[in-house]
C-alpha cells in the first residue's frame, strides 16, 4: 500500500514510480505534477532517483518526453527577444548553438561573433564545465577582466548593440532541470536519453531563441560514445525543439580526436582568436563555418559565405567589442602555465590515432577541468598538440606539450595518455590505408 495521498496533491510519487517501473506511459498530468512537486520538495530525492532509474531502463515516448520538457520549462521563466529589431525596424532573428561537449570544443567563441556579423542576434547562454574539460565560461574567464554574469537588461542591451552575447544562464531558467541534473549525476542516470534531451532542450527552449542548431558529438571524447546513441539523442532533441516551435536542426560530429590543437582554457581562447584572425586549425574553422551556415539558414539569411567574415576581420571586430562590453581586455596577455612537459613521438611514421578522451583526461588532471561544482580551474593548464591524425611525425620530436601550475600532476596526466596514441611506420599497410573520419558525420533536420 502506498501512503495516503495528501489532500492537496493529485498524485503520490509511488504510483508514478510504479507506473514507469511497470513500463506504462505516464499521463501528462502525472508528468506535470511530479516535475512540479519535485521542484517544490514534495517529491523526495530518493523518489525522483527511483523514477529517473525507471526512465533510464524503460524509456519514454516522444509525447512523454515533450510533456516532461514542457513541465521543466514551466518551472521557471522564459526569455523573450521579440523586442530586438533590425535597422529597418523589423523583428531581428535570433539563433543559438548548443554542443553536447567534447575535447578542444571551443567553437562557441568564434561562432557567436561570426553569426552576429550578418544581423542575426546570438544569445549564447553557456555554462561551466564539470569533468574532463572546462566549459565555455571557464575559457572566457581566463581573459583578464571578463565577466560572465549579466542582468537580463544588460544582456538585451548588448544583443541590441553588438548582436552577440556569451554569458551565464540565469537561475530562473528551468530550475527543475538544475535540481534534477544534480541528482542524475550521483545516481547513475545521466545516460538516460529522454532525460538528457529534456534537460538540454528545456533550457534552450526557455531561452527563447528562434533558431537552434545542435552539435551532437560522438566518439571516445564525447558523452555519447556510439553513433547510434548520438543519432537517437539528436533526433529526439530536434523533434522536441520543432514541437515547441523552435526551428531546430542538428549536426552529428566526430569526437574520437580532439578539436583543434589545444585542450584547456586560455590556450583554447588563443586558438579561437587565431580563427577569428583568419587562421587557426582547419577542423575548427570548418566546423565553425558549417555551424554558422546552418544557423544563418535557419534564421532566414541566405546567399552569404561566413568564411569571408573570418578572412576579412568583421567577425574579429564583433569579438573585440563583445569581450570589451563584458569588462574584458581583448589585448591583454593570456594567462600561461608555470610549468610544461613535452611528450615526444616514440617512433617515426604516420599518426593514426590521438584519442580524445586520453587528451581530455590529461588536461583535466593538469587542472583544466574540475571534479565538483564550484571548484576552481587553472586558466593556463591543458594540452597543446603538435600533430593531428594523418600527419607524419619523427621519433623524438614534440607530439604534445602538457601545461600546468601543479607539476606534481604530470605523472597522472602522462598515465592518462598511455595507449592514447598510435603511430604507424611509414610504408606499412596501416599507414597507407589511414584516412581521417569526416568531421561532420550527418545532418538531422
Amino acid at each position: 500500500m502506498s501512503p495516503e495521498r495528501s489532500a492537496a496533491e493529485p498524485f503520490d510519487a509511488i504510483e508514478v514510480i510504479r507506473a514507469k517501473r511497470d513500463r506504462q506511459a505516464l499521463s501528462g498530468e502525472q508528468i506535470d505534477w511530479v516535475v512540479d512537486a519535485y521542484t517544490r520538495g514534495v517529491v523526495a530525492d530518493e523518489q525522483m532517483s527511483a523514477l529517473a532509474m525507471a526512465i533510464l531502463l524503460n524509456g519514454m515516448s516522444r509525447e512523454e518526453i515533450a510533456r516532461w520538457t514542457a513541465a521543466m520549462i514551466a518551472s521557471g521563466e522564459r526569455m523573450d527577444f521579440s523586442a530586438l529589431r533590425t535597422p529597418d525596424g523589423g523583428p531581428r532573428p535570433t539563433a543559438d548553438k548548443h554542443s553536447t561537449g567534447g575535447v578542444g570544443d571551443k567553437i562557441t567563441l568564434p561562432l557567436a561573433p561570426l553569426v552576429a556579423v550578418y544581423g542575426v542576434a546570438v544569445p549564447q547562454l553557456s555554462g561551466r564545465g564539470l569533468g574532463h574539460t572546462g566549459g565555455t565560461l571557464d575559457k572566457l574567464e581566463s581573459i583578464p577582466g571578463w565577466q560572465a554574469d549579466l542582468s537580463n537588461t544588460a544582456m538585451m542591451s548588448q544583443l541590441d548593440s553588438l548582436g552577440a552575447v556569451i554569458c551565464a544562464a540565469g537561475t530562473g531558467l528551468a530550475p527543475a532541470d538544475k535540481k534534477l541534473y544534480a541528482l542524475r549525476d550521483v545516481t547513475g542516470t545521466v545516460e538516460a536519453i529522454a532525460l538528457i534531451a529534456s534537460s538540454i532542450m528545456s533550457k534552450k527552449i526557455a531561452e527563447g531563441t528562434g533558431t537552434l542548431v545542435l552539435d551532437v558529438k560522438c566518439g571516445s571524447g564525447a558523452f555519447m560514445k556510439q553513433e547510434s546513441e548520438a543519432r537517437e539523442l539528436a533526433r529526439t532533441m530536434v523533434d522536441l525543439g520543432r514541437d515547441a516551435g523552435v526551428n531546430t536542426s542538428a549536426l552529428l560530429t566526430e569526437m574520437n580526436t580532439p578539436l583543434g590543437l589545444t585542450a584547456g582554457n586560455a590556450i583554447e581562447v588563443a586558438e579561437s582568436v587565431e580563427v577569428l584572425d583568419g587562421g587557426g586549425p582547419a577542423d575548427v574553422v570548418h566546423l565553425t563555418v558549417e555551424l554558422a551556415r546552418t544557423m544563418l539558414a535557419g534564421a532566414g539569411v541566405t546567399g552569404v559565405d561566413p568564411a569571408e567574415a573570418l578572412a576579412d576581420g568583421r567577425a574579429m571586430d564583433v569579438w573585440r567589442r563583445m569581450i570589451s562590453a563584458q569588462g574584458g581586455d581583448p589585448d591583454a596577455p593570456m594567462p600561461t602555465a608555470r610549468e610544461s612537459h613535452v611528450v615526444t613521438a616514440p617512433n617515426s611514421g604516420v599518426l593514426t590515432r590521438l584519442d580524445a578522451m586520453a587528451v581530455g583526461l590529461a588536461a583535466w588532471r593538469l587542472g583544466a577541468g574540475r571534479t565538483r561544482q564550484g571548484a576552481p580551474v587553472q586558466a593556463g593548464a591543458g594540452v597543446r598538440m603538435h600533430a593531428k591524425p594523418g600527419d607524419t611525425v619523427q621519433a623524438g620530436e614534440p607530439l604534445l606539450t602538457l601545461l600546468t601550475d601543479t607539476p606534481e600532476q604530470f605523472d597522472r596526466a602522462l598515465a592518462a595518455l598511455d595507449n592514447g596514441v598510435d603511430i604507424a611506420a611509414a610504408g606499412t599497410d596501416e599507414a597507407e590505408a589511414f584516412t581521417a573520419r569526416p568531421l561532420i558525420i550527418d545532418r538531422i533536420d
